[in-house]
């Protein structure tokens, strides 16, 4: 790989948006995708199927998952070594096509396409079908998925029509097509009392056979009835009106005979009509139990029947209505009307006979015809179908050899499906779509199926035409070889578009006429991957048509999503304006930030997710921002050892020369952060490998945080050259080689940052032969694995170290304990001597994050009189046992410690008959030795850190000193200054102040590197280029920092806001806010957050105003409250039920149990400004607040910068 001039610097703030902008417009210019297939022609084919979506409307968060979870897996697979050709397919034709057709041009049945023509009725369809084909690869090329639009497959191209036609003619040559009557369109309907109209078909009655049934008599008429006990309530308002007089399962009910309520179809007796029939489909959620049965009105209702020997699929069906909806005869009664108009006529009817027990009107969920808003009436009509029911074990075999992510929905949902599948209606009564390939006989008696073009030719003797739509071959005859009689001509139907979707792995090559040998080499296809909605539709479609041919599933691996719901849990629409339009997302955070939204996110599991721009918004703070600030302090620092030391540092991806040297001798940082790197690898291709990404992102996404929050920030004296320049070289090259790698396996996920990050990091690479592209980070492998440099035992030493330090940290945050300020002790407990050696081998690391004198360490618990305390979490137990979980939250606050320590080794205990997990409950330690005020524990399982929080005056000197530091540092920046600018500092002359910094000059200065002056030897009228006022933490006065700059006549102002901690000058946020305490009675399921926090009312100011509910909301996320009843109250105990803002803003409210309605227990002050730091932003003339923690002690942001550009991205 070879270098390229030399790094640049990178900016301090970064535009996501804009950033990817730049990125599309270099693959443009180097046509990346096509050049990535150009060089892996030649490598083993990773083939996948693209399932097709309509053109004829936009694509919505459905189809930009489903397409993300696409791109993702095929781009690995490139990456591992693979030639993955991806086509984008098309859905052309069927009933969205059709529908938009008809209302634009006013179209209500078929006599109105009879008018106009099949022939200007498709040109129509044939104008419309990519409507949005433009729109759609826009969106998708702007989110970042590469995929060939220019090769694609559509299933109107004639290519792909005639290869449908193949398969229908394998399927008819194996005897698997046959006609017969479908009761459209195959939804199961209750006719009890719903549809009247459906009575005079009447032929039998179904029960449930294990159900009980009672009959009763009813004490106003003396009339007995039976009907489903379970359903009594339907007929009667309360027991005192109906006398029960036996009670028994449906069973006994079968083969009684009734009288028929009409006599229509008498004749049908004879083969055992009115009749009780039984069949398990019947529910006990409506009607009285009893389904009247029109076997030609309802696929359950045929299907019954048929079982009963009462009707068969070729004989004549019972079906007296008219293609316009009307009765015709037998039914003479009601002969000539529309049937829903007939409805009222048939209950008089029934009345008069004294047949009707009971009419009334209800809101019936009844579909209505696309056509014409009309309701839909279901009659039988002629279909064809596929034998699929004969073939069920043939079905789940080849789904039983394809392997499913999650696999639940290939064992419960689909492998059900599958179990009860049944003959597959392909036909369909439209005129957009692949004709069916079937001459016939006016009687159906002398058939053709047609399977190829030529095939056409041979048989009609005319040339076949360029195009398949029925307007060019429903004209074709075939003559008949039965002499004398008239020719065959093509029947009038066109394929369910299911059908043709089923068919893309054939039709979309051409196959069997083109390509055969691609095909082959292809099939099944190594990945396919749709929303779990497709396991009815084209999973189906795919497994039906690919077992009955070859004998074998189309695909190996498949992965399932879940839907995308509106933030409420709602389908999104339109309509409503439940959701964010998906390009505005990307036009504010980025395609990178929507896409490992929704990939780190249970949909992937098959769940739903209730999408939310925060979680968007939150990515950037939480990941994005700290990873391009970890990449932009490596160029910093490169680019510092270049000026400084005249080196232009240059590193190979892999760390060169590690397998024979003793890395005991290296730091252990930075052999802690190359094992992990190397088991992230290991891991990642064996997740990736099982397609499980639900697992891959998460874990990629912290070890960002074990990068950023970890490495570098106890590195950062190294990295910065502070030790020796050859420790430096060695941090920079573990750095690069940490960074490259995490850039390179986030590739798949986030294609427009990697790029972005690749382009400039290159530069630092080491010229190699063995790279052949590196134009783009997706040209390259995925790195291999240096089974050299894993050490699993320094993985689990810092991980230790990292517990303890987090406990450490918790600890310091109940007490308000800046980290600033040194303490004198930190007390490890573990039972493990194992455990406690790791962490004195680290112990300079805990010192120093912790930020105290020294550390101690001990397996004898006893001896610092430590209790376990356990209490439940609320929110998984209160909604996993509802009514249980009081008494089972009882029991677990009273667990002794024996149990709780036996709970914390066997990782969960049985309570009351349920196995409690250990993550559903929280343990605490108490500490109740003799100085106990001055100890604070933490723990976490078998951890328990004890902090010792008695400091002396030296250590609040020190922690004065510290801020010092840090306030100067947070000036600098402020003011734009990078390390090498020299400044003079002045500070104001506090007494104490001036004590503490003369004490600590050298370290003040050493630190910040400037001189550091009192402010009183500074010349008059000198020019400042910044300056500070404020109040150190823990110092009774104020001091001021300046910065003296001789050519700068600029004098700027400027605060770190510190909210009402702090006794020095404050403002306002810029947002309406309410402060919020939880009050002593309440407890946090999260033992980890602090106890007082803020919520702003609006962000920016004037926008995003919040609710009355929304409020109870946050409340909940903010202290971790879910499944908790609570109130919220004013100082006096005051309920408050509603939310105004001007009312409340600058407020303190409490959070207090909902039963409590008590003063809270300790108050704070009103109108004092905000609990917690914050952080105004004004930018294109809006205005804004960003919280720089919450609760208190709970740091939202790794820096002021992180928390800058999060603002700006509000506003």
């Amino acid at each position: 790989m070879a270098p390229n001039e030399h790094l640049e610097q990178v900016s301090e703030s970064i535009n996501f948006p804009l950033a990817e902008e730049n990125i599309l417009a270099f693959w443009k210019k180097v046509d990346a995708f096509q050049s990535c297939l150009k060089q892996s022609k030649g490598r083993p084919r990773y083939s996948f199927y693209d399932g097709p979506p309509f053109a004829t409307g936009l694509p919505h968060y459905g189809h930009i998952l489903a397409g993300t979870i696409k791109d993702v897996v095929t781009r690995f697979a490139y990456q591992s070594g693979f030639h993955v050709e991806r086509r984008f397919g098309w859905d052309c034709h069927g009933l969205p096509i059709e529908y938009e057709i008809d209302k634009m041009l006013g179209i209500t049945g078929p006599e109105d396409v009879a008018k106009m023509g099949i022939k200007a009725y498709n040109d129509e369809c044939r104008k419309i079908v990519m409507k949005y084909s433009g729109e759609w690869e826009t969106v998708i090329t702007r989110l970042g998925r590469w995929i060939d639009f220019k090769n694609d497959y559509k299933t109107l191209y004639p290519t792909f029509m005639e290869s449908v036609w193949f398969i229908f003619k394998e399927l008819w040559n194996r005897g698997l097509v046959y006609r017969g009557y479908l009761s459209k369109p195959g939804v199961s309907l209750l006719a009890w009392t719903t549809t009247p109209w459906t009575l005079p078909s009447n032929v039998a009655l179904c029960v449930h056979p294990d159900y009980d049934y009672v009959h009763v008599e009813e004490i106003s008429t003396s009339k007995q009835y039976i009907l489903m006990e379970a359903r009594l309530e339907a007929l009667f308002k309360k027991p005192d009106d109906y006398k029960l007089i036996s009670k028994f399962p449906g069973s006994t009910l079968k083969g009684e005979e009734y009288e028929p309520l009409f006599d229509y179809y008498i004749e049908y007796k004879e083969k055992g009509a009115f009749r009780v029939l039984t069949d398990g489909y019947v529910t006990q959620d409506s009607g009285v139990g009893i389904v009247h049965q029109a076997p030609y009105f309802g696929a359950d209702d045929f299907r019954v029947c048929k079982a009963a020997g009462i009707v068969s699929e070729d004989q004549k069906p019972i079906c007296p209505i008219d293609a316009k909806g009307r009765f015709i005869l037998p039914v003479k009664d009601f002969e000539g009307q529309y049937v829903k108009d007939a409805d009222k006529n048939i209950i008089t009817h029934l009345k008069n006979k004294g047949r009707l027990v009971n009419a009334s009107t209800i809101k019936h969920s009844y579909p209505f015809c696309w056509r014409s808003d009309t309701p839909l009436i279901y009659r039988s009509v002629p279909s064809w179908f596929i034998r699929v029911e004969e073939y069920r074990s043939a079905l789940l075999k080849s789904c039983a050899e394809t392997y499913w992510v999650p696999d639940f929905v290939k064992e419960k949902r689909f492998g059900n499906w599958l179990r009860e599948a049944r003959d597959w209606a392909v036909s369909r009564s439209r005129y957009w779509g692949t004709p069916i390939p079937i001459w016939a006989s006016e009687d159906f008696e002398e058939m053709v199926c047609i399977g190829s073009r030529e095939e056409l030719k041979l048989h009609s003797g005319i040339e076949s035409p360029a195009d398949l739509h029925r307007e060019f071959v429903d004209e074709i005859t075939i003559p008949s070889k039965i002499p004398g009689n008239p020719p065959l001509r093509r029947i009038p139907e066109v394929f369910d578009c299911w059908f043709e979707s089923g068919s893309m792995p054939y039709a979309q090559v051409h196959y069997p006429f083109e390509n055969e040998d691609a095909f082959e080499e292809s099939f099944p296809a190594d990945f396919i991957a749709e929303g779990v909605d497709q396991t009815r539709g084209w999973f189906y479609t795919l497994i039906v048509i690919s077992s009955l041919i070859f004998g074998k599933a189309p695909f190996k691996n498949l992965v399932c999503n879940g839907l995308v719901l509106a933030s409420d849990g709602q389908k999104m629409s339109k309509r409503k304006k439940n959701y964010p339009d998906p390009m505005e997302i990307v036009n504010k955070y980025g395609a990178d930030a929507l896409r490992l939204y929704l990939i780190n996110s249970p949909v992937v599991r098959a769940e739903n997710l209730r999408f939310k721009e925060e979680g968007v918004r939150d990515l950037l703070k939480d990941v994005f921002l700290p990873w391009y600030n970890a990449y932009r302090f490596f160029v910093q620092n490169m680019i510092r050892v270049t000026k400084e030391d005249g080196v232009e540092l240059k590193f190979s991806p892999i760390m060169e020369g590690s397998s024979g040297s003793d890395k005991t001798e290296w730091n252990v940082m930075d052999r802690w952060i190359l094992s992990a790197t190397q088991s992230l690898i290991s891991w990642f291709k064996q997740e990736m490998a099982a397609y499980r990404l639900y697992t891959v992102v998460p874990v990629l996404v912290k070890f960002i945080d074990q990068l950023t929050n970890w490495y570098v920030r106890l590195n950062r004296r190294r990295l910065r050259g502070e030790t020796d320049t050859k420790d430096c070289y060695k941090a920079l090259e573990v750095f690069f080689m940490v960074l490259f790698t995490l850039t390179r396996l986030m590739a798949p996920f986030t294609p427009f940052i990697t790029e972005h990050i690749y382009q400039n990091l290159k530069k630092a690479v080491k010229k190699s032969d063995n790279v052949e592209f590196d134009e783009s980070i997706h040209y390259l492998m995925n790195p291999e694995v240096q089974e050299g440099l894993i050490d699993k035992e320094v993985e689990s030493a810092v991980e230790g170290m990292q517990k303890v330090i987090e406990l450490g940290r918790l600890a310091r945050d109940r007490r308000a304990l800046p980290i600033k300020f040194p303490l004198p002790e930190v007390i490890v407990v573990h039972a493990s001597e194992e455990f406690l050696g790791q962490v004195k081998g680290l112990q300079n690391y805990i010192l120093e994050e912790l930020n105290v004198r020294t550390l101690t360490l001990s397996s004898n618990k006893a001896a610092y009189d430590v209790h376990l305390k356990a209490q439940p979490n609320h929110q998984r137990l209160g909604l996993k046992y509802k009514v249980e979980f009081k008494n089972i939250a009882n029991v677990i606050k009273s667990l002794s410690d024996t149990e709780i320590e036996t709970c914390l080794e066997k990782k969960g205990v049985e309570i009351c008959g349920k196995w409690i997990e250990l993550d559903e409950l929280f343990v605490t330690y108490d500490v109740g030795a003799g100085n106990s005020k001055d100890l604070e524990a933490a723990c976490d399982g078998p951890v328990l850190v004890i902090l010792n929080t008695k400091a002396d005056q030296s250590m609040q000197d020190e922690g004065v000193a510290r801020e010092i530091i840090n306030r100067i540092q947070k000036l600098r920046k402020k003011a734009r200054l990078v390390p090498t600018d020299k400044v003079t500092v002045y500070l104001s002359e506090d007494k104490t102040l001036v004590r503490i910094v003369k004490e600590y000059t050298e370290y003040i200065q050493n630190a910040v590197k400037a001189t550091v002056l009192p402010l009183s030897s500074c010349a008059k009228n000198v020019q400042f280029l910044i300056q500070e006022d404020f109040q150190a933490s823990h110092a009774s006065n104020y001091f001021k920092s300046i910065f003296k700059d001789g050519e700068s006549a600029t004098t700027v102002s400027s605060e770190i806001l510190n909210g009402s901690s702090g006794k020095g000058p404050t403002e306002d946020p810029f947002c309406k806010y309410v402060n919020l305490v939880l009050d002593e009675g309440m407890k946090s399921s999260n033992t980890q957050l602090g106890r007082k926090g803020v919520i702003l009312l609006e962000n920016p100011v004037g926008k995003s105003n919040l609710k009355t509910d929304q409020l109870k909301t946050e409340v909940e996320n903010l202290f971790s409250l879910h499944g908790r009843s609570f109130r919220l109250c004013d100082e006096n105990g005051a309920t408050i039920t509603n939310l105004q803002a001007d009312k409340l803003n600058r407020k303190t409210l409490y959070i207090c149990k909902l039963e409590d309605n008590k003063c809270p227990t300790k108050k704070v002050g009103q109108n004092n400004g905000p609990i917690v730091k914050f952080l105004n932003i004004s930018a294109k003339g809006s205005k804004g607040t960003v919280l720089l923690e919450n609760p208190v002690g709970n740091p939202a942001f790794q820096s002021e910068q992180d928390a800058k550009t999060y603002g700006e991205s509000l506003l």
